[in-house]
C-alpha cells in the first residue's frame, strides 16, 4: 500500500468520525482522485472492518450477522415482536389492502389482526398465510388472503423469485409492512437476495411503508441492501429512535412508533 493510499484511508476515517455518512463523489472531489479510487479505498477499509459500505458511500463499521432458521428466530425477542405486531395493527383500517412480507415480526402482526372488516392481505410468507387462514376461518376478522406464487424456501417459510415479483407488480397497496435483517441510519438490509428483491419491489407500490424492527437489529447490516431509509413512512420498534439517529433529522419519516 502506498503512503498516499494510507493517507487517504486515514482521512476517510477521520471524516467518518465527524459525519454520519461519507459519499464517494464528495471524497473524490476533496482528495482530487477518481471515484473508482475512492471505491477501492472503501473496499479495503471495509475488508479490515473499519467502515461499512452502503449505497453511494459508507457509514461507521457495523457487524454483519447471518440469518438463523425461521423456527429458531420465532422465539428470539418474542415479547418485543409481539408488542411491535400489536402496535402496527392499530394502523390498519377497515377496507385496507395490505402487504406483509416475510419475517417473524410481520408474523406477529398477522397474529394480532382482529375485528377488522373487508381487509385484503397479500403476502409471500407461508407462516403468516397459515395464521391468517386460521383467523379468517374462526372469523377473528373479515377479509381475504392473496398468497403470492414463487419459489419456496422451506427454512424461512417463504416464497420469492421472479414469479413473486411479477405478481406483485399487479398490486397497489394502502399499507406495506416490511421486516428486515438489519437497519442503519441510512439503509435497510436483509439476509436473502431473493427476499430483499421482493421487499424492494413492494416499497415502490404502497401509499404508506412501515418497517417493523426490534431493537436488536438497529445499527446492524446483513448481506443484501433492500433500500434507503428515506423510502419509509413509519418505523415500528420496541425502543425509541437511537439518539444519534435523531440528529440526522430523517425528513421523510413521518413517525417512529414505539411503546
Amino acid at each position: 500500500m502506498s503512503a498516499f493510499a494510507s493517507d487517504r484511508h486515514k482521512l476517510i476515517e477521520d471524516i467518518l468520525q465527524e459525519d454520519e455518512k461519507i459519499y464517494v463523489t464528495q471524497l473524490a472531489e476533496k482528495m482530487r482522485v477518481t471515484p473508482e479510487t475512492i471505491r477501492k479505498d472503501l473496499a479495503f477499509l471495509e475488508k479490515e472492518n473499519r467502515l461499512t459500505r452502503v449505497h453511494g458511500g459508507a457509514v461507521k463499521y457495523v457487524p454483519v450477522v447471518q440469518e438463523p432458521l425461521f423456527r429458531k428466530k420465532m422465539n428470539v425477542q418474542l415479547e418485543a415482536k409481539r408488542r411491535i405486531g400489536k402496535l402496527a395493527s392499530r394502523y390498519i383500517q377497515d377496507g385496507d389492502t395490505i402487504m406483509l412480507d416475510v419475517g417473524t415480526t410481520t408474523y406477529q402482526l398477522a397474529n394480532a389482526l382482529a375485528g377488522l372488516q373487508r381487509l385484503t392481505i397479500v403476502t409471500n410468507s407461508l407462516a403468516a398465510a397459515e395464521i391468517i387462514n386460521k383467523s379468517l376461518e374462526a372469523k377473528v376478522f373479515d377479509g381475504k388472503l392473496v398468497m403470492l406464487g414463487g419459489l419456496s424456501n422451506p427454512e424461512q417459510k417463504s416464497v420469492s423469485g421472479a414469479m413473486t415479483i411479477q405478481m406483485l407488480r399487479h398490486f397497489q397497496f394502502d399499507k406495506v409492512f416490511l421486516s428486515c435483517g438489519g437497519v442503519t441510519m441510512t439503509d435497510i438490509f436483509d439476509y436473502d437476495l431473493e427476499e430483499s428483491l421482493v421487499s424492494e419491489t413492494v416499497m415502490n407500490q404502497g401509499r404508506e411503508i412501515y418497517l417493523l424492527v426490534d431493537s436488536t437489529k438497529l445499527n446492524q447490516t446483513s448481506f443484501c441492501r433492500i433500500g434507503p431509509m428515506e423510502k419509509l413512512d413509519y418505523v415500528v420498534c420496541d425502543a425509541p429512535m437511537p439518539r444519534e439517529w435523531q440528529k440526522s433529522k430523517q425528513r421523510t419519516l413521518k413517525k417512529w412508533i414505539s411503546p
